[in-house]
Parts: C-alpha cells; sequence; structure tokens
C-alpha cells in the first residue's frame, strides 16, 4: 500500500510542470472590494465559492510559479527557496484534487474548507523564510544590481500574489466555516464594511507602543486627528476595507516612527509625539503618520522600499528577540503592497534633520478597491531579462577631482 502510494506521489508531482503550464495560461480574475462583500452578504453560496475557487487559486499559484522559476540559479538553489517552491507545489496540487468533485456533495464542500485552512498554515511562514532565502543567496554569492532589480521585481509581485491568495482563502473559510467573529461580528469574512479607521489607528499605535515600551523603556504619545470633506462632514470616518490590512500597515509606520524619535531624541526629556491625520474625501481616504525623528537622507529613501535593505540586523529564523520581521526590511515594502492591493499607495515624505511624513492613500469607495494582481506574459518575461547598459548622465562620483586638467579655450 505504500508503494502504491509512493507511486501515485510521484506521478502527481511529475505532473505538476504540465499545470502550471497550462492554468499559468490564464489571467487572474481581480473582484472588487463591493465584489467581495455583496458576495459574503447577498449572494452567498459556499457552491458557487467552492467552483470560483478551484479554478482561480490554481491561476493565481500557476501565474507567480511560472516567475519563481525566472529568477536567478543561484538563489533557486537556496534551502530556503526550495522550501517554498515545495510548499506551493504541494498546495496546488491539494487544489487540483477538487477539480473533477461534485459541488452539490456537502462531504466535498468540508473537505475543501478543510483543505483551505491546512494551505493557508502551510504558508504561513513564506515571508520569513523567503527573505532567509535572500539573505542565504547574499552571503554566498556575489550580486550585481541588475540581479538586485530582478529579485525586486520578483518579490513585489510574489507577495502581492501571496496577498491575494490569503485573501480568497479567508473569504472562503471564514464565511463558511459556520462561526461568526466574535471581536468583529460584523466583518463579512475579513472585509469591515464600516471600517472605523480611527480605532484601527489607535490598536496600531497602542500596540507599537507596548514594543517600544519593552525595548527603551519609554515610547512617544499619539496625536489623531480626523477631517472629512463637506459632502462626508456629518458621516463616520469610515471605508469598506481589511481592518487587518490597515492594522499591518500602521503597525509598521509607528515601529518605524517611535524608534526613528526615541534614538533622534535619545538625550531628551520630552519627546515629541507622533501626528496622524486621517482624511476622507470623495475619492480618498488618506491617512498621514508624521514623526520628528530626524528624517532620512534624500538618496535612502528609495532603497526603504528594497528587499535587499534592512537598517536593522539580520536576524534567523525562529529567533523571537525581535519584532515580526525587523531585520529581513520587509516591513516598509510589503506595507505598501498592502496598500496597493486595493488601488491604493504608500507613500514616505522625509526631511534630513526634521522627520519623515508617511501617507497611506486608499479608496474611498469599495467599487474602486480593485485587486492588483500579477500576471505572467511577455511582459513579465521582459522585466527578468533587462541587461546593465551604461548611464546615459554623468555618475558624480566618477567625475574627475582634480579640474586643472581642463584647459580653458583661448
Amino acid at each position: 500500500m505504500k508503494f502504491v502510494r509512493f507511486i501515485m506521489k510521484n506521478a502527481a508531482l511529475a505532473s505538476v510542470p504540465k499545470h502550471i503550464e497550462h492554468f499559468s495560461k490564464f489571467s487572474p480574475s481581480p473582484l472588487s472590494m463591493k465584489q467581495f462583500l455583496d458576495f459574503g452578504s447577498i449572494n452567498a453560496c459556499e457552491k458557487t465559492s467552492f467552483v470560483f475557487l478551484r479554478q482561480e487559486l490554481p491561476v493565481r499559484l500557476s501565474n507567480i510559479m511560472k516567475e519563481i522559476n525566472l529568477l536567478p540559479n543561484k538563489l533557486l538553489t537556496t534551502p530556503s527557496v526550495q522550501i517554498v517552491q515545495s510548499w506551493y507545489i504541494q498546495s496546488l496540487l491539494e487544489i487540483l484534487e477538487f477539480l473533477d468533485k461534485n459541488p452539490d456533495d456537502f462531504k466535498v464542500l468540508g473537505e475543501f474548507v478543510d483543505a483551505l485552512v491546512t494551505i493557508r498554515n502551510r504558508h504561513n511562514d513564506v515571508v520569513p523564510t523567503m527573505a532567509q532565502g535572500i539573505i542565504e543567496y547574499k552571503e554566498a554569492f556575489v550580486h550585481d544590481l541588475v540581479t538586485n532589480q530582478n529579485i525586486q521585481y520578483f518579490l513585489d509581485r510574489f507577495y502581492m500574489s501571496r496577498i491575494s491568495i490569503r485573501m480568497l482563502i479567508n473569504q472562503h473559510t471564514l464565511i463558511f466555516d459556520g462561526t461568526l467573529n466574535p471581536v468583529h461580528p460584523n466583518t463579512i469574512g475579513s472585509i469591515d464594511p464600516q471600517c472605523e479607521v480611527g480605532d484601527v489607528v489607535q490598536d496600531a499605535f497602542h500596540s507599537a507602543k507596548m514594543l517600544c515600551d519593552q525595548y527603551y523603556l519609554r515610547s512617544p504619545d499619539l496625536i489623531l486627528q480626523e477631517m472629512c470633506s463637506k459632502k462626508k462632514k456629518n458621516l463616520p470616518m469610515s471605508i469598506v476595507y481589511v481592518p487587518s490590512h490597515l492594522y499591518h500597515m500602521l503597525f509598521e509606520l509607528f515601529k518605524n516612527a517611535m524608534r526613528a524619535t526615541i534614538e533622534t531624541h535619545d538625550n531628551s526629556n520630552n519627546l515629541p509625539p507622533i501626528q496622524v491625520m486621517v482624511s476622507l474625501g470623495d475619492e480618498d481616504m488618506s491617512i498621514k503618520v508624521s514623526d520628528k525623528g530626524g528624517g532620512v537622507p534624500f538618496r535612502r529613501m528609495e532603497k526603504l522600499f528594497s528587499y535587499m535593505y534592512s537598517t536593522a540586523p539580520a536576524p534567523q529564523i525562529g529567533e523571537r528577540t525581535r519584532p515580526p520581521l525587523a531585520g529581513f526590511g520587509y516591513g516598509l515594502p510589503i506595507s505598501r503592497l498592502y496598500a496597493q492591493y486595493f488601488q491604493g499607495d504608500l507613500q514616505l515624505f522625509s526631511m534630513e534633520g526634521h522627520g519623515t511624513d508617511a501617507v497611506i492613500y486608499l479608496k474611498a469607495l469599495s467599487t474602486d478597491s480593485i485587486e492588483r494582481l500579477p500576471v505572467y506574459n511577455k511582459t513579465a518575461l521582459k522585466n527578468y531579462k533587462v541587461s546593465l547598459e551604461a548611464d546615459d548622465w554623468c555618475i558624480p562620483s566618477k567625475e574627475p577631482l582634480d579640474l586643472s586638467v581642463y584647459k580653458v579655450p583661448k
């Protein structure tokens, strides 16, 4: 019996490239926040969701799995990246088992929910494991600018794909597992139709404050202001959104702001507060987090969103002495992906010697909040084949310092 299972497993693994090739030819189907909401509240049908997901999840998985294979071989062969790749292959195979199963069978629907929960749990450590793979690659091999650009391009798409896949899995499992969330009873899956932004700001700030107090034995205060456009003046400051996504972004910004504030004002008895302005307009919900933590030099601004760069020492997998992801350099880039996932953004504006403003932009309307999904196609393929060409601008560091070599024309 064990031998039969071994043969079947090997046969399934052998078929993986064929399945990836097939499903990667389809483009993912982006959903709007309103579609997520309407489906969960009005037209909630487990059978319909099952039929959609058993096709959509292989498409999203296969699109990004095609791109994994385009990474440099030296990165692909690191133990951590191979572990991540094996997780994706296993998850794809488990979903494909449901392609021919009867959607009218309640037992099948229950097994599908169980499979999704297993897949979600398996992928819990994808971010730190992939991050560890990048560290292994950086320590073992010499890497160049082009390779760094390719890795940056891939990881933005890889983590965005992961956010979208977890969103689909969470919506299905939370809506159809038959239990209500006691903390957020009005949520539809992971979406809050009336997400009170001010409450999420307070929650994220207090979590970061507790962490800051543990490390530095003190922390800055919060000043929160909320503004509405004239048309929405009497409405509550809320939008249709995923509270956990917003919390993730704000928590990361508060951690950075607190660390910068304390280290800049190390010898001061009074710490300048962190100021947050929440503004709701006709199209955008904007959240500005301002600190007086000394700012960042202009030349370093671009690096803050790079996966190959971090201001903190790199931790090892399993290390629990630091906040999650600290040292991997992933806090800001992944926070920006959360903002961009539903067509928003996260931008930084810094003044060295003063402080930094971080602004989260979200769509005010649920109809405008549509998934931003990577798709594998010829355009994506070209981005992995970019070559380093000569710069058509003078590079200051390479200009001659001795100006006497130049003769003044008569």
